[in-house]
């Protein structure tokens, strides 16, 4: 390899290694924002849950779900793809030698960690811990593979042109769909609506805990968008990660920013929570095409995300009846679906009928597919936890251990 590749390719290979830190520190950034927005009772069991998911996406990626979604993905634009095991040959670079194969791998799958982080808040304070970690095998071994072969793999979707930067759809709207079929055969948490259809706060125990998760998502965020660049040792793609960094903030101010205000006007003062999860829409909203645009754009982008998270927080909760602890649903699946739309006014290569196809063919698939998962976990083994067992906390049940054992056994 001639010096200049040779030091392209070092740069490269560090740059994703150390945008992929950035991603798996997000894994913090969502331990960290569930544990303060669930109650108390139930903080040790959220935390288990976020760093067992992580170990097992990490191992089930390494064994087939990486092969399935790179390796043998489909050629010229399959839908089915080819199964094996392990990512290849130890040392190896991707394409004409940009960066290395393990690198590679290793900021492939905190995105699938990603994915399944999503679906832990959303189920949070109810479903039994073993089951959700059943669920996460299948999950960040299959399902995930496979839909992401679909459009970063080479698969039918690329082919339609359909287009997803950094995750949109692939990361965001497929953990939202797999936590939706969740909270559906789950059923709302005891005590949150009543028998008149009044909705009932539950609120969380920790809000500057779930403000620094905010923010350490926030942070992540930046390797999550900026990474999917995948290089940065010329001229051109340098500029394109700068402007990704530059759109990518100011789409999560514009999300929070508008999301407060409507807090204040609808229910006359400040929302926190609302704020928090503004942010996240806006994040959500960019990751589609972060690259695409100038700044303005972005902020436009990512304060339409702001606005629909907090009509579809409240028409979920209120009308619908959908129990999401966290509002993950509403911030990764309602906003990745408007991400992907909003690419068709950023490139000019987008089109809304491969954007479209896109959306229903993650949604139907990953839908119908968790929904199986869900059903056999349920006849199987049970997916819920007894009231009794609610009553007193999953912390209690699930894992033996209280977060806050002088608050929840005080007097």
């Amino acid at each position: 390899m001639e010096p200049l590749l040779e030091t392209n390719y070092a740069l490269d290979t560090l740059y994703m290694l150390m945008t992929a830190v950035l991603v798996m520190f997000m894994a913090c950034g969502f331990s960290m924002l569930e544990s303060g927005m669930v109650r108390a009772k139930n903080t040790a069991e959220i935390l288990t849950k976020n760093v067992a998911l992580y170990a097992i996406a990490c191992i089930m990626y390494l064994f087939v779900g990486y092969h399935i979604m790179y390796v043998g993905g489909a050629d010229g634009g399959g839908v089915l793809p080819s199964f094996g095991l392990l990512i290849g040959e130890e040392n190896s670079a991707v394409g004409e030698g940009t960066y290395s194969a393990r690198a590679d791998y290793f900021f492939q799958v905190v995105f699938v960690a990603t994915a399944m982080s999503i679906v832990s808040g959303a189920v949070a304070e109810r479903m039994k811990l073993w089951a959700f970690l059943i669920f996460a095998v299948v999950l960040t071994g299959f399902i995930y593979p496979i839909q992401g072969m679909w459009k970063w793999g080479g698969g039918f979707l690329d082919e339609q042109g359909f287009l997803d930067f950094a995750g949109s759809g692939v990361v965001h709207l497929c953990g939202a769909v797999a936590a939706f079929t969740g909270v559906l055969f789950l059923g709302a948490r005891r005590g949150k609506y009543g028998p008149g259809g009044e909705v009932h706060a539950l609120p969380g125990c920790n809000m500057p805990l779930a403000t620094l998760g905010m923010f350490i998502l926030w942070f992540g965020w930046f390797g999550f968008n900026g990474g999917s660049e995948l290089i940065i040792s010329n001229f051109e793609e340098a500029n394109v990660v700068a402007q990704i960094f530059v759109n990518t903030n100011i789409a999560a101010c514009g999300g929070l920013i508008v999301a407060l205000i409507l807090a204040r006007a609808v229910f006359g003062k400040a929302d926190l929570t609302m704020a928090l999860n503004g942010a996240l829409a806006g994040l959500v909203s960019i990751t589609a095409e972060p690259a695409a645009g100038p700044a303005s754009l972005a902020l436009f982008t990512g304060a339409v995300g702001g606005a629909i998270v907090f009509g579809s927080i409240i028409v979920m909760d209120r009308y619908l009846k959908i129990d999401d602890p966290v509002g993950a649903i509403s911030v990764h699946g309602v906003c990745g679906i408007w991400g992907l739309l909003a690419v068709c006014y950023t490139n000019p290569e987008a089109t809304i009928g491969a954007q479209l196809l896109g959306i229903v063919s993650i949604i139907g698939f990953v839908g119908i597919a968790t929904a199986i998962v869900w059903a056999i976990l349920k006849v199987t083994m049970g997916i819920r936890v007894s009231e009794e067992e609610e009553e007193s906390g999953v912390d209690y049940s699930e894992v033996g251990i209280e977060a806050y054992p002088e608050f929840v056994n005080a007097p």
